[in-house]
């Protein structure tokens, strides 16, 4: 039996979307790091020529803004203007550490990189000005502290994919203090149920929540005036 002839001219549907692009970018990162998620190698992993990516994007930076879209739109911001400003605030910096940590690779690629202007990123940052604002923090002061979260979780982000015997200072090395915090802390987190990684995020987050907390109460109070 004869197949029925191939129907000649271009598809209906395009087989190439802005999506796909963008999460082929991503998973080639995952793989193979920056230099492995250019345009070429994300044609080539496609099974297309690299000229018919540019009817879906502009060049390789839109491709990096696109990943960053992905990546940020992991970031939980229904906290702010529902829960108190902290507890939205650590909603969003748990979901923050949880979305690069799934990505390694784009942390040193994002992090230093400047956002571009129409980004869904943006509107993230917008919402939790907003929610910060909005609960009393000065604005001057808002950036600020989200920035210091922000270098805190990337950081703990890339502790998610380091080793569990990262400072493992080994047995017989002279080092008897340092030994005995690492055999200390391991006993810990076995009792505890839970990775070392984890367990510095959430005691550095809670630390640092506090820390801002302290400084918010002193806001409020300056501001309130006098009675009597």
């Amino acid at each position: 039996m004869t197949a029925p002839a191939r129907r000649s001219g271009r598809p209906r549907e395009s087989v190439l979307t802005r999506e796909l692009i963008m999460n082929t970018a991503l998973r080639l990162l995952d793989e193979r790091g920056e230099q492995g998620a250019g345009i070429r190698e994300i044609a080539r992993e496609l099974g297309v020529r690299p000229s018919a990516l540019y009817n879906h994007v502009r060049g390789q930076d839109d491709i990096i803004g696109g990943v960053r879209e992905l990546v940020s739109d992991r970031i939980d911001t229904s906290g702010f203007g529902v829960l108190p400003w902290n507890e939205a605030l650590h909603r969003w910096a748990v979901s923050y550490r949880n979305a690069f940590a799934a990505h390694p690779p784009t942390i040193a690629l994002l992090a230093v990189r400047p956002l571009e202007p129409g980004l869904r990123t943006n509107h993230m940052y917008d919402e939790v000005c907003e929610g910060l604002t909005e609960a009393g923090w000065p604005i001057e002061r808002v950036l600020t502290v989200i920035v210091s979260l922000e270098s805190f979780v990337l950081g703990a982000a890339l502790d998610e994919a380091a080793p569990d015997d990262m400072l493992d200072p080994g047995e017989g090395a002279g080092l008897p203090h340092f030994r005995a915090a690492y055999v200390a802390r391991a006993q810990n987190l076995e009792t505890r149920g839970i990775s070392a990684s984890e367990l510095a995020f959430h005691t550095g987050l809670e630390t640092m929540l506090a820390g801002l907390s302290t400084e918010f109460t002193g806001l409020v109070a300056a501001k309130t005036p006098m009675v009597g």
